[in-house]
């Protein structure tokens, strides 16, 4: 109920800004916020450094998980010794405090993994949250400059259902300000993405 109060209020704020810029006799222009983030070529870079810390992440993890097997194998080993009749009792005895001494290493070095993963997981949720940020706002304000030199006194957002009822295309000022945005593309920045998640993912396995 409060999502449709909140959409019924939000179509008639719009519908007041659409009556007013007609009543002045001024242009509205649609525009699709998620195209131009998904065609704008620094998202496609922004996301290529998210997925190389993520392999970094994940190789780090890996390399600590291995440790963890490695400690694991010698604590078994240990604990075999420790019950091997063939050695001394106080043999025995050392390999069971080994033993012991290993099970904490190992329980230190499972609480080290989890930590690290969940602090993996909070930095590259910050990083992409902080790309994303950055990125709207360059969009936004290429919208702006683009609208302000077209006359424009109102640009909507065809993109989203909940503020747009009905948008013509005929002033859509998606691609233009996509081709402004794109002027600096890199040579190597040319496969089209398509599909790309306005939240960049940051989930490790």
């Amino acid at each position: 109920m409060k999502k449709l109060r909140y959409t019924i209020l939000t179509l008639a704020v719009v519908a007041g800004m659409v009556a007013t810029a007609s009543a002045a006799d001024s242009k509205v222009a649609t525009v699709d916020m998620k195209k131009l983030f998904n065609g704008y070529y620094k998202t496609k870079l922004a996301q290529s450094s998210l997925e190389t810390r993520k392999t970094e992440l994940r190789k780090e993890i890996k390399d600590m998980a291995d440790g963890l097997e490695k400690a694991q194998a010698d604590y078994k080993q240990l604990l075999d010794q420790a019950n091997d009749q063939a050695l001394s009792a106080d043999e025995r005895d050392k390999r069971k405090q080994s033993a012991a001494d290993k099970a904490k290493e190992i329980a230190g070095s499972r609480t080290a993994i989890e930590q690290f993963q969940r602090q993996a997981e909070s930095q590259l949720a910050d990083q992409s949250q902080r790309m994303s940020g950055n990125l709207v706002t360059e969009i936004q304000k290429a919208v702006t400059d683009k609208a302000k030199a077209g006359g424009y006194s109102l640009v909507l957002n065809s993109g989203s259902n909940e503020v747009v009822v009905f948008a013509s295309d005929a002033n859509d000022i998606t691609a233009s300000v996509l081709a402004v945005l794109n002027v600096g593309q890199p040579i190597d920045v040319t496969t089209p993405s398509s599909g790309v998640p306005l939240t960049i993912s940051t989930n490790l396995p």
